[in-house]
């Protein structure tokens, strides 16, 4: 089992200690975001409750988490489009897992 570290952090005025398997700095890093998320909800809504607030920043962090989810798979789509198109091009031999479809050239 891995060592576990306790980082002292603050999230929205409030300490906190967080214990860990990453590294301090990774656990400190994604506590600032995370105070990023609050800071920039209490900008927007200033009356809104400390729950209200918490509830509205872990909306947008997770909206951002299934947007980059989103943009990962269009791009592992394109490679993957992008590698069959490449796998067309070479002799059968060469083509691996992606014989199915693969050009074959008129003799």
């Amino acid at each position: 089992m891995s060592e576990k570290h306790a980082v002292r952090v603050t999230i929205g005025g409030e300490e906190f200690t967080v214990r860990s398997e990453h590294a301090p700095e990774y656990t400190r890093e994604v506590a600032a975001y995370v105070d990023g998320a609050l800071s920039r909800v209490r900008e927007m809504v200033p009356m809104a409750d400390s729950n209200k607030a918490a509830i509205l920043a872990a909306l947008s962090i997770t909206d951002e988490l299934f947007q980059a989810r989103a943009g990962d798979r269009e791009v592992a789509e394109r490679l993957d489009a992008l590698a069959d198109g490449v796998a067309r091009l070479l002799p059968p031999a060469k083509r691996g897992r992606r014989a199915k479809g693969a050009y074959q050239p008129k003799t």
